[in-house]
């Protein structure tokens, strides 16, 4: 029997206090798991009526265990010894989590960067089987991806229907060419959204092909289904919904840690569920995942607006042991936190745990949890951009070296130089309540280091940090910064690329997609009172190292 915990303390366990008997006494666990399209009130029970046959997933995907396996040995025969997996959002975090948890080589092209993209096209084609996964079946990026795959295994002589693996819902426009064409498509269940699907063919498909337990996943997952349907003060999923959502006021940062889970990006999975999820209609609970060795996140355990969430190996740790840090400083595991969540638990189990805690944080904060409106906005903004070009007024305010500045009317005029702009940004953020968003639209594995400027941020503003690869971002804490309180401030960084990238049978180039999703992720932004600065690096090398300087002082 797996074991999961969820241990509150602090200001989460007085929520969980306020919150549990309630939930039980309303059956809110049992009702969920019976697919009750009304807990969520009658503006969502259209919407919800049609997206909770994930609280069944541990069960109805076992058939999918025998025909990924088959697919694979037949791959596996057909000299297939990579896998690519070419999704955005909910169609590429789980397989992720899954593959790095379990030490499987998977490739996650979820970006629209040329660089990026001709990466994972150029190495090793004879080799590659590639999953194109996408529920409605015509997101931009993944459809430029699937063309540009096809037209790299007809160049080396390889039929692509041999070697391209189709997940989508039936029916979708995807389904219906591909089928058509005569490729191996696998039906995701239509009753579960993207950001739920872990447990669906979206997250099991390329786990599986690349060699995950994917058996052993639901596994863990059916174990604990009894434990979180029932309603039941011990119930883990309702007491972590509440700590989520239920916070007076409400806490509405969420900071991940990790602390020896042996879960691998467990985070950046939560990160989408939650942020996608509540964040809207002014209210929400924004992400904010940690890195593993940044000590400046463990003082935003005391800030009143954040909880912190640390992910542990042992159930049995003492996690109240007063032997941290030094006097004076609060860490994710000290009793000085004035809010945390312990949560302790198979990977499986995990997924499961965590999308029940989402939804019933979502009753709790008086929203839907399974639409998601403002990514559509950015979407049709992107598009706009695409078919008419980028709006007027969009020219750079100044240059520096090799960055060019541009923002709103809120950058003080005179401003000439990267450091002046992201003071100026900084000094809008409400020491209180604000965050600050990193949202950088380049190749996010030749660049991973940049990330390391979050940390010192956070030192350096005393407040949450948020770093996100665009387009990746928009799938998750993008619904976050345009739907939910209006707290933060946004740095965008773009770059011209090293060399841009036609997408077959299109008259666009990956690099126009991603500098047109780029400029409606700024606009809908900007629509919506956010202020945002934009650097775009005019030379990716020089104008990284400015931004590294600016950034890490």
């Amino acid at each position: 029997m797996s074991t999961m915990t969820v241990e509150a303390l602090g200001a989460a366990a007085d929520a969980v206090e306020r919150h549990l008997g309630e939930l039980v006494e309303e059956r809110v666990a049992s009702r969920l798991f019976a697919q009750d399209a009304t807990l969520w009130g009658p503006e969502a029970e259209e919407e919800a009526s049609i997206r909770l046959a994930w609280v069944g997933l541990a069960r109805t995907s076992r058939p999918l265990v025998g025909e990924i396996a088959a697919l694979r040995e037949q791959l596996r025969e057909r000299g297939v010894t990579r896998i690519v997996l070419c999704g955005m959002g909910g169609s590429s975090l789980a397989p992720e989590v899954i593959c790095a948890t379990q030490g499987v080589p998977l490739v996650v092209l979820d970006s629209s960067d040329p660089d990026m993209v001709r990466a994972a096209l150029e190495e090793d084609v004879a080799a590659t089987a590639v999953v194109v996964s996408s529920k409605s079946g015509s997101t931009l990026e993944t459809d430029s991806q699937r063309r540009a795959f096809v037209q790299a295994f007809t160049d080396a002589g390889i039929d692509p229907t041999e070697r391209i693996v189709v997940v989508t819902d039936p029916g979708s426009p995807l389904d219906e060419r591909s089928r058509a064409e005569g490729y191996r498509v696998v039906n995701a269940d239509p009753h579960v959204g993207g950001r739920y699907s872990a447990l669906t063919a979206f997250g099991l498909v390329p786990s599986g092909l690349a060699g995950a337990d994917i058996a052993a996943l639901l596994d863990e997952a059916e174990e604990v289904v009894d434990l979180l349907s029932d309603d039941d003060r011990g119930n883990p999923g309702l007491r972590l919904g509440a700590a989520l959502g239920g916070t007076e006021p409400l806490r509405d940062k969420l900071v991940f840690t990790d602390q020896g889970s042996g879960i691998v990006g467990l985070a950046d999975w939560a990160e989408q569920l939650i942020a996608e999820s509540t964040g809207k209609q002014g209210t929400g609970v924004l992400p904010v995942v940690a890195p593993s060795d940044a000590d400046p996140f463990a003082g935003l355990a005391d800030a009143g607006d954040c909880t912190v969430v640390a992910f542990t190996a042992d159930p049995d740790t003492d996690l109240l042991a007063d032997d941290g840090p030094d006097e004076g400083t609060a860490s994710p595991t000290s009793p000085a936190a004035g809010s945390q969540v312990n949560v302790a638990g198979p990977l499986g189990a995990q997924f499961l745990l965590w999308e029940v805690a989402t939804a019933v944080a979502g009753r709790l904060l008086g929203i839907n949890p399974f639409d998601q409106p403002d990514v559509e906005s950015a979407k049709k903004a992107a598009r706009e951009i695409m078919e008419q070009g980028a709006p007027e007024g969009d020219d750079p305010l100044a240059v520096d070296g090799a960055v060019e500045i541009r923002a709103g009317s809120w950058l003080p005029a005179g401003t000439s130089t990267v450091a002046e702009a992201v003071d100026a940004l900084l000094g809008r953020l409400d020491p209180a309540s604000g965050y600050l968003a990193v949202m950088v639209y380049l190749d996010r594995l030749r660049h991973a280091d940049l990330a390391a400027v979050q940390a010192p941020l956070v030192q350096r503003t005393g407040r949450p940090v948020t770093f996100g690869w665009g387009p990746r971002f928009l799938h998750s804490t993008g619904q976050y910064h345009k739907g939910g309180p209006a707290q933060g401030v946004y740095l965008q960084v773009t770059g011209a690329p090293v060399s841009d990238l036609p997408v077959p049978g299109q008259d666009f180039t990956f690099g126009q997609v991603i500098a047109a999703q780029a400029a409606g992720d700024a606009a809908v932004l900007a629509d919506a009172g956010r202020p945002v600065l934009r650097l775009h690096l005019t030379d990716q090398a020089r104008g990284l190292e400015q931004l590294r300087a600016v950034l890490a002082r």
